[in-house]
């Protein structure tokens, strides 16, 4: 436990969206700033942080049987620290310690930067200390951050939902949204471009709502153009749009600023009319098709991803197989598929009818097999076209045996490729970019085997030889303006809707 200086060690483990990925950070960065080191693969630490998701039943499962594996070590090591913060323990708050005792500290969405004195308290009081507020404390933004990748980069723009879907939980567990101002958000990618990452993901539980808290309704394509001005910066992607306010100027955005990646991740959540409107989805089918269609007009390659629940209550065969008809339309690259989850507090764990587990996992299979044929088909167009990978680290489960390294072309595609060919000096590391051809397809992925036609070795590969990771400061309160920020210094190292 701990290290031979004595100073103490952490761990955080994540579950859920890149929203909590990107919260997770934030909590190593604060956890560093409080003197803690980072524990190794193969040391116990002295603190370990669960930073929860609530959306689907099997989180709670997976968490209690997590902690209740954990009371033997805690048992055996009383000044061990075990903290649960996130979406779970906004929800169940008094049950986590309830239920587990022998954990320290439960801590909510609102109030991450409570942590550090949050377990300052409970080792002082040798009691557990339970604290989640109703509202935010700070903007996540304002906080430190230990990034996990050299290369790509998260960047919240907002927090929070005014949706009232009825299948989800988010907006009780994150509150209203609540939006950074332009140059704040500007600032923070500035500061990540200039630790050398060359790709950042805007963040939103309704990406493209932002600027409704200061009256903008364009703020969102917006900023998307001034992400376009910022030197350095080759790749801009975001999640997660909602198709009621996906306008055509961010269409127009996307297509006219060069590092906006051709990629759209829009949730459809069912093709049938019926569901959405007990969904609460402000939109319907054909409303839903023709903002891919003006997508795939303005960028022809366009690579558009979905999410998709099977068996919500009342779906029938018919309201099914709408689903399966817009997904025939709709053509997407790939989906993620969920059964429907009940969830205590949303108004749809009220509602009758929810189908028979056994037709739920059949239409589920349904499903899964028809969008595997469609994105195999369309991975399949791509065979013999050359792409442009930045490679990406932990992406290929199977690279040792191949020996092959993975990237991620700019539709977001993930593709294995070999790394032989055209080199620079030096081996091809995470966070270069790379030049090859497509020489085979699968429906969740692409090969490329043959020869690296280019690679350009890149700062952000440099700190990851060095396993340096970047560590970004908070980012304070900005100005409601757009463009390019100035070059800020920085110190050295979603739940889709």
């Amino acid at each position: 436990m701990g290290t031979s200086s004595g100073v103490k060690t952490y761990e955080v483990r994540t579950y859920g969206c890149q929203m909590n990925v990107h919260d997770s950070e934030r909590l190593s960065g604060l956890l560093e700033d409080a003197g803690y080191v980072r524990a190794s693969r193969d040391v116990d630490p002295d603190l370990l942080v669960f930073n929860t998701c609530a959306v689907r039943e099997n989180a709670d499962n997976r968490l209690y049987g997590t902690l209740g594996h954990l009371r033997p070590a805690k048992q055996h090591n009383p000044d061990m620290q075990i903290a649960v913060g996130g979406c779970l323990a906004q929800k169940d708050r008094g049950e986590i310690v309830r239920r587990a005792p022998w954990v320290d500290v439960v801590f909510g969405t609102h109030n991450l930067g409570s942590l550090p004195t949050l377990l300052e308290r409970a080792r002082h009081n040798r009691e557990a200390e339970v604290e989640i507020l109703e509202s935010l404390e700070t903007f996540p933004s304002t906080l430190p951050a230990r990034r996990e990748s050299t290369y790509s980069g998260w960047v919240s723009i907002s927090v929070g939902c005014n949706n009232t879907c009825t299948f989800c939980i988010v907006p009780s567990l994150r509150g209203k949204e609540k939006d950074r101002r332009p140059g704040e958000v500007l600032s923070e990618v500035q500061a990540l471009v200039s630790e050398g990452v060359l790709e950042v993901t805007l963040l939103g539980q309704n990406v493209n709502a932002y600027g409704v808290e200061f009256g903008d309704r364009y703020a969102f394509g917006k900023l998307l153009r001034s992400c376009g001005e910022i030197e350095g910066l080759e790749r801009v992607r975001f999640t997660s749009p909602h198709p009621r306010d996906f306008t055509d100027d961010v269409i127009e955005a996307m297509a006219e600023t060069p590092n906006v990646c051709p990629q759209l991740h829009m949730p459809l959540q069912s093709g049938s009319d019926r569901i959405l409107k007990s969904m609460r989805r402000s939109y319907r089918s054909e409303r839903y098709l023709n903002i891919l269609s003006k997508v795939r007009e303005a960028m022809p390659d366009a690579a558009i991803t979905t999410d998709i629940i099977v068996g919500f209550p009342g779906e029938t065969e018919e309201d099914f197989q709408a689903t399966l008809d817009v997904v025939r339309r709709a053509r997407f690259s790939s989906a993620f598929t969920f059964q429907y989850s009940r969830r205590e507090g949303t108004p749809a764990a009220e509602m009758d009818g929810q189908p028979p587990k056994e037709v739920v996992q059949e239409r589920y299979e349904r499903l899964v097999a028809l969008q595997n044929e469609i994105s195999w088909e369309l991975n399949t167009e791509l065979v013999g076209r050359d792409v442009e990978l930045l490679v990406a680290e932990g992406e290929g489960r199977k690279n040792a045996e191949t020996r092959r390294m993975s990237g991620r072309a700019r539709d977001g595609r993930l593709v294995h490729f070999t790394p032989v060919g055209d080199l620079v000096e030096g081996e091809v590391r995470p966070g270069d970019i790379v030049h090859t051809t497509v020489t085979r397809a699968a429906p969740h992925h692409l090969i490329a085997d043959g020869e690296i036609l280019a690679h350009r070795r890149t700062v952000a590969g440099d700190h990851w030889e060095r396993g340096q990771r970047p560590k970004t400061s908070g980012v304070g309160l900005g100005l409601p303006s757009f463009g390019a920020p100035a070059t800020e210094s920085t110190s050295e190292q979603g739940c889709a809707c």
